[in-house]
């Protein structure tokens, strides 16, 4: 890892009408536009959408060096976000985050290893750490037995 502090240079083009285009060094060119609540087309990211997608790709991301530290041996994690955008003070924003994650661990693990590793991930992630609303992080961590192969 590089030393701290990181910048990160996203840039944003548009006109009056239509998609914005959000360019950044290295990665593909991605179209945004209004969400159906905002008058728009709701068929493409909006910031609303990419801010609550960087809250559950944080947060996987988070998990993954959490769990290499802990040497905690997992199969999968499916992590469903829903952000709640009101009014506080008059002004729109975010006032919360619900994070559903449904870990997979092989048979033998032990589950409240991975509670606290998913736990941890939470506290970690430094999107939401970036971010006044509330969080709540819902777990489900299951182990399964390997399958056998015939």
């Amino acid at each position: 890892m590089k030393p701290f502090p990181h910048e990160y240079a996203v840039t944003a083009a548009g006109s009056p009408e239509g998609e914005v285009e959000l360019q950044a060094h290295r990665v593909p060119l991605l179209h945004s536009a209004s969400t159906l609540e905002f008058g728009g087309p709701g068929d493409k990211w909006s910031p609303e959408t990419l801010l609550v997608a960087a809250v559950g790709d944080c947060f996987l991301l988070t998990f993954r060096a959490v769990a290499r530290a802990v040497e905690l041996p997992w199969t999968s994690l499916r992590c469903e976000v829903t952000g709640t955008l009101d009014r506080q003070d008059r002004a729109p924003q975010f006032t919360r985050f619900v994070i559903r994650a449904w870990l997979a661990l092989p048979a033998g693990t032990s589950e409240e290893l991975g509670r606290r590793a998913l736990e941890k991930a939470e506290h970690g992630c430094l999107i939401s750490n970036s971010l006044k609303a509330s969080r709540q992080l819902e777990m489900v961590v299951e182990s399964f037995p390997t399958p056998q192969v015939a």
